[in-house]
């Protein structure tokens, strides 16, 4: 099993694709780790795989090393780091004003950074994190501006933070989800017609799963992918081919 006797945390991990992330983790052997501000949720998916749960919300970032420090302590140190906390709503950038930029970039990039920090202090040779971005971080998306920059920004946190971790053999790399067929995706249009016509853009003519996600997750965290740094995999069915 790849995860066999190893430690893993998840953000965001009470639904969507961090739930499908932990359930994967653990089917491979791992002990996991949820964190998420939906504590009832995460307390409900801990259940299924004997985890543990850390009630935050990943803007609190005075709270955050105490969550982390108290899951490592519980689990063990931290084998993989999967920073999958995301939100955002979809509107014209026009329409948007500070409050809206600050919750959007604090929960996207600013509360993974410090996650992040937090845990690197729990992590030794031979660990690994995996971000999860998006390809609006890749390609923009209309109507998703301010989190297409944060995106953006933790592709190129990653990128840096690969070659600083490099030289103690720890791991950073990106998974940039395309549409994915998740509450947060169903948030911005409950009709279904947005996803339809996600679903004819994409060659392969369907939106991917949180568990196509969770599968990117969990190969880029292993071993397998042992000679992989700093690199992003976009999980889009070809939308996006750059």
């Amino acid at each position: 099993m790849r995860y066999a006797a190893k430690t893993a945390i998840v953000t965001g991990a009470a639904s969507g694709i961090g739930a499908a992330a932990v359930r994967r983790l653990h089917a491979e052997g791992a002990r996991v780790g949820l964190i998420d501000i939906d504590g009832e949720q995460a307390r409900a998916v801990a259940g299924e795989v004997a985890g543990a749960v850390a009630e935050l919300d990943v803007t609190d970032i005075p709270a955050i090393p105490d969550a982390v420090e108290g899951l490592a302590e519980e689990l063990g140190d931290i084998d993989l780091l999967v920073n999958c906390a995301g939100w955002d709503v979809a509107m014209p950038f026009v329409d948007t004003g500070p409050d809206f930029w600050r919750k959007v970039i604090e929960i996207n990039l600013l509360g993974p950074i410090a996650v992040t920090h937090a845990a690197l202090s729990r992590m030794a040779a031979g660990s690994a994190i995996v971000n999860v971005a998006s390809d609006a971080g890749r390609v923009g998306s209309s109507g998703e501006v301010v989190y297409s920059g944060a995106k953006g920004g933790i592709i190129g946190f990653s990128k840096a933070l690969a070659r600083e971790v490099a030289n103690r053999r720890m791991r950073v790399n990106v998974v940039s989800p395309g549409p994915t067929d998740t509450p947060f995706l169903a948030s911005f249009d409950d009709s279904g017609r947005l996803a339809a016509a996600m679903e004819r853009q994409t060659p392969l003519r369907k939106l991917a799963t949180p568990d196509d996600i969770a599968a990117a997750i969990s190969f880029l965290g292993s071993a397998e992918a042992g000679h992989i740094t700093g690199q992003v995999l976009s999980v889009s069915g070809g939308l996006t081919m750059v």
